[in-house]
């Protein structure tokens, strides 16, 4: 399946605002992120593209970005967290599910960059994309993390049931 299976998600677009003022720009993700996904890959530490990846990449592979960058919007999504306006937004944060062999369960991930961390940002995305999910049927998840991620492993104890 492509994005072009299913119809481009606009409800999922929102603006809101980090407790610090920030304001962010939520979206599905599309096609034409890929070039985005790997300047974003490009601007993350090595700890942070390990624990995400699970592997020390330097560079997102333009395979693995246009594999990302498209999903179907029901059993693969993707959710992107843009900051600053129009052509100048940037990519801060990457929630994502991908749905398992099982029809109800999905492995979820996300990424956000290290400068954006700590901000509630990846609340926000877990909670939007934990919602998306339901919303197309999908109630179960599991995420692999690393035992030295302690602060993702935090995140989902407090608000799931992973």
């Amino acid at each position: 399946m492509t994005a072009h299976d299913y119809e481009y998600p606009s409800d999922l677009e929102r603006e809101i605002t980090l407790g610090d003022g920030a304001r962010i720009h939520l979206r599905a993700i599309r096609p034409d992120d890929e070039e985005r996904l790997i300047s974003f890959h490009d601007h993350l530490t090595g700890q942070t593209a390990y624990q995400r990846f699970f592997n020390a990449l330097r560079h997102l592979p333009r395979a693995t970005a246009h594999f990302l960058a498209n999903v179907d919007y029901r059993r693969r999504l993707a959710l992107v967290a843009e900051h600053g306006e129009g052509a100048c937004r940037t990519l801060v944060g990457v929630a994502r599910y991908d749905c398992t062999d099982q029809p109800d369960i999905a492995e979820i991930a996300f990424v956000i960059r290290d400068d954006w961390q700590n901000r509630g940002l990846g609340t926000i995305l877990l909670e939007t994309l934990l919602t998306a999910a339901a919303e197309r049927g999908i109630d179960r998840f599991r995420a692999y993390v690393l035992a030295s991620n302690g602060r993702m492993l935090d995140m989902l104890t407090r608000f799931t049931d992973i």
